[in-house]
C-alpha cells in the first residue's frame, strides 16, 4: 500500500563535528520521537560516518525518506568541502548516493545550516541562519526559499583567519568566553552590514555561551528546532532549490 504524503515519515540527520543527531519527523516537521545522537567518528571519513548513522538509527521506527544536513558545501548531493570532518576524505564524494545504498530510501543532502534554516525561519523576508559550533555555518532564505549556499565561513575576517578559525570551537577554547563574545559581536556587526537581513537566527552548540543582549530581530534556536528542516526538504513546491540533491534507490 502506497504511503500518503501526510503519513510519510522522514529520518532527519544532522551531522556535526562532534556528534551526529537524528530523529523521525512527520511531513509537517513534528518530531515523532526524541532525537538521539552518537559521537562523530574519528577519522570522520564517509565509511565511518555512514557506519555511525546506521548504528544511530538501528532501533528507530520505520521511515520512508531521509534528509541529511552536512557540515560543508554540498552540490547535487556531492560533497565539495568538509573542513571540520576532513576535506581529504570528502572531496567530490557523492554522499547522497552512498546513503541511498546504505539506507535504501530516497535521500536528500544539503548543508547543515541550510537544513536548520528550513526548520526555524518564519518564511517572511530575507532571513539568515548562523550556527556556532565546531565551525561557523550560515544559510540565507528569502520568503522561506533557500538561496544558493555560500561558504561564508571560509571568507577571511581577521588577520588572514576565516570565520571557522576566528570564532569556531578552537578559538573559543584558546581565547576564552569573554574574548570569544567580543569576536562574535564583531561578526554580528559584519553580518548585519553585509546582508541587511530582516531576521537572524542563531543555532549551534556554542550559542548558549553568548553573554550580551541580542537585537530585537535576532533569536537563539535549538538543534531540535533545526532538525525539523528535514521535513521541509520534501515540500517540492516550497523549496525547489533543494531538490537537486535528491537520490533514489535503484529498483
Amino acid at each position: 500500500m502506497k504511503t500518503t504524503p501526510s503519513a510519510i515519515k522522514i529520518l532527519s540527520i544532522d551531522i556535526g563535528g562532534s556528534s551526529i543527531k537524528g530523529t523521525i519527523l512527520d511531513s509537517k516537521g513534528n518530531l515523532k520521537m526524541d532525537y538521539k545522537k552518537v559521537v562523530t567518528p574519528s577519522p570522520a571519513n564517509p565509511e565511518n560516518v555512514i557506519k555511525s548513522i546506521k548504528t544511530l538509527v538501528q532501533n528507530f521506527p520505520a521511515y520512508d525518506k531521509v534528509s541529511v544536513g552536512f557540515p560543508g558545501y554540498v552540490r547535487n548531493g556531492i560533497v565539495k568541502t568538509a573542513p571540520n570532518l576532513g576535506n581529504e576524505f570528502w572531496k567530490d564524494v557523492n554522499f547522497c548516493s552512498k546513503l541511498v545504498e546504505a539506507l535504501g530510501k530516497d535521500t536528500q543532502v544539503v548543508n547543515d545550516a541550510d537544513m536548520q534554516g528550513l526548520g526555524v525561519v518564519s518564511g517572511k523576508g530575507l532571513e539568515m541562519v548562523i550556527t556556532l559550533g565546531t565551525g561557523f555555518g550560515t544559510a540565507l532564505l528569502m520568503d522561506g526559499h533557500l538561496l544558493p549556499h555560500l561558504e561564508i565561513a571560509h571568507h577571511p575576517v581577521s588577520k588572514g583567519r576565516d570565520y571557522d578559525e576566528y570564532i569556531g570551537d578552537r578559538a573559543l577554547d584558546k581565547e576564552g568566553v569573554k574574548k570569544w563574545n567580543s569576536r562574535i559581536k564583531k561578526v554580528f556587526k559584519i553580518m548585519k552590514t553585509v546582508f541587511n537581513y530582516d531576521y537572524l537566527y542563531i543555532g549551534g552548540g556554542n550559542s548558549d555561551k553568548l553573554n550580551f543582549k541580542l537585537d530585537k530581530n535576532m533569536k537563539i534556536v535549538t538543534n531540535a528546532d533545526g532538525i525539523k528542516g528535514g521535513a521541509r526538504l520534501w515540500q517540492e513546491d516550497k523549496h525547489p532549490v533543494t531538490h537537486v540533491a535528491m537520490a533514489t534507490p535503484t529498483k
